[in-house]
């Protein structure tokens, strides 16, 4: 039987893009199967680079969208560095899912933890370094290389006459002594994006805020950029967001910081209260202005309130959707992707599917899923099949309402298990040619799993306010 696709594409080398390129291959079934990674190697986000991304204020202004050249193929000059490109990942850095529930099903962690995780959340804890985590993702990928193009951008991936066209460009060729981007295009049946949505820091729009990082540059930062506490010694800091990264910088820093540090919040993750409420920590309503002084910048909020000559300002805040090399772009101005199906497979249009647009869904185990399912739908093995695109449409209509127009849109929790009963039933079981296995139904505990760093972290953040208490009674 014919695969309903012969050609895939995957485009991004990390844990979606590693999980991808395995289903497909396993399928058995696929003529081409390219993947395309714009760093020099597997594992996306979990690489550690040592000088972080600037501020995304400082280079809006001088960022410019690349051009294509008319002709192709073509050597240019090399394109000036994407700084999106590095990740957010810090020395100390450990997993914040549980190890039993982020691996892939097919194959778990090593049982490595780091001595800062163990000093803080005891031994055998369910974190994993990042560096572990790197190892394990380009591991799985050995048998893989010869499908990838590294050090390789997608800039561009346009369906013309029934085929998905890529313009591609790849940066290190020396040619005649002078190091070159080569430009050129390919094409495929089928495209599967798996890029992640880690890249583009979010910074919210506040008035002043573009003066004062003009004037003051070194003052402000997004979470991407953090890189050891150390810089943030003594110094007056303020803390802007109310979820998970914020949660990690407010621990990291409250107990070194000129106290108190100052946390500004629109609004917060409940189930993170341990850590809002740590000493020296001082809560904060949403940022109304940003002012500049002749002795630094001051911080007004929109109680009325100021801080005064802070020292850093550091936005853990999120990030932005980004995929401009889709044409058309699906990214709303909401900072949703819109127009795919269960955040997968593009309505009207299947060929083109997302894997790890998801969010909250327990990491890397939905990842695969996604791509198993994707992976049998492209070889046409499965007897489920999608729904009308009318039915498609009418699911988003419906997401809407549940979730809302925002980033919130993807996120799973709290319906892990019908999200998973419908890749699963989506997947089907794998055929008797292929390499692949059938996915496990979903199983309550992989949400216990998950969540255990997140107890374990609260109950560190619990001890410290006893601490707090102990010493205050002492005195008294």
């Amino acid at each position: 039987m014919a695969s309903r696709y012969q050609s895939v594409a995957v485009i991004g080398g990390g844990p979606s893009g590693i999980s991808a390129v395995k289903a497909l291959q396993e399928e058995k079934i696929f003529k081409t199967v390219r993947l395309f990674e714009r760093r020099d190697r597997v594992g996306g986000i979990w690489h550690y680079d040592p000088v972080p991304d600037v501020f995304p204020l400082k280079t809006q202004a001088d960022s410019k969208p690349t051009s294509i050249p008319s002709k192709l193929p073509h050597l240019s000059p090399p394109t000036p560095e994407d700084v999106t490109a590095r990740t957010a990942i810090y020395d100390t850095l450990d997993s914040n899912v549980g190890a039993k529930a982020m691996s892939f099903s097919h194959t778990p962690f090593p049982p490595v933890n780091s001595a800062h995780s163990t000093k803080y959340l005891g031994h055998s804890n369910p974190t994993r370094p990042f560096r572990v985590v790197a190892k394990y993702l380009e591991d799985l990928f050995k048998d893989y290389l010869h499908l990838a193009s590294f050090n390789t951008t997608v800039v561009k991936a346009e369906k013309k006459s029934g085929k998905w066209n890529l313009t591609l460009r790849q940066s290190g060729h020396l040619v005649n002594g002078e190091l070159k981007d080569y430009w050129w295009e390919e094409q495929f049946d089928a495209v599967i994006v798996a890029s992640g949505h880690y890249s583009v820091p979010f910074v919210p729009e506040i008035p002043g805020l573009k003066n004062a990082v003009a004037k003051y540059p070194n003052h402000f930062e997004h979470s991407k950029e953090f890189r050891n506490p150390d810089d943030y010694v003594d110094k007056k800091v303020l803390v802007v967001g109310g979820n998970v990264s914020s949660a990690d910088l407010v621990a990291d820093l409250h107990a070194i910081v000129k106290a108190p540090l100052e946390l500004s919040q629109r609004g917060h993750n409940e189930a993170l209260d341990s850590a809002w409420n740590l000493p020296h920590v001082k809560v904060r309503p949403t940022v109304s202005e940003i002012k500049t002084s002749t002795r630094g910048i001051n911080v007004h909020y929109s109680d009325g309130s100021v801080t005064e000559s802070v020292d850093k300002v550091l936005f853990a805040t999120g990030y932005k959707l980004s995929y401009p090399f889709i044409t058309p772009d699906p990214v709303t101005p909401n900072n949703r992707v819109a127009g795919f199906y269960q955040h997968i497979f593009k309505i009207g249009d299947p060929s083109l599917a997302l894997v790890g647009q998801v969010r909250a869904a327990i990491s890397f185990r939905v990842y695969e899923y996604q791509a198993v399912a994707v992976a049998r739908y492209f070889a046409g093995r499965n007897k489920a099949s999608l729904p009308s695109p009318r039915e498609q449409d009418q699911w988003e209509v419906d997401r809407l309402q549940y979730k809302g127009n925002s980033p919130i849109f993807h996120e799973i929790k709290p319906d892990f298990k019908d999200y998973f009963d419908f890749l699963t039933e989506l997947a089907g079981p794998p055929a008797p040619e292929s390499n692949s296995y059938l996915l496990a139904p979903w199983e309550d505990k992989w949400a216990e799993y998950a969540f255990e760093i997140l107890q374990l972290k609260d109950k560190y953040w619990r001890s410290l306010h006893r601490k707090k208490e102990d010493f205050v009674s002492a005195k008294l």
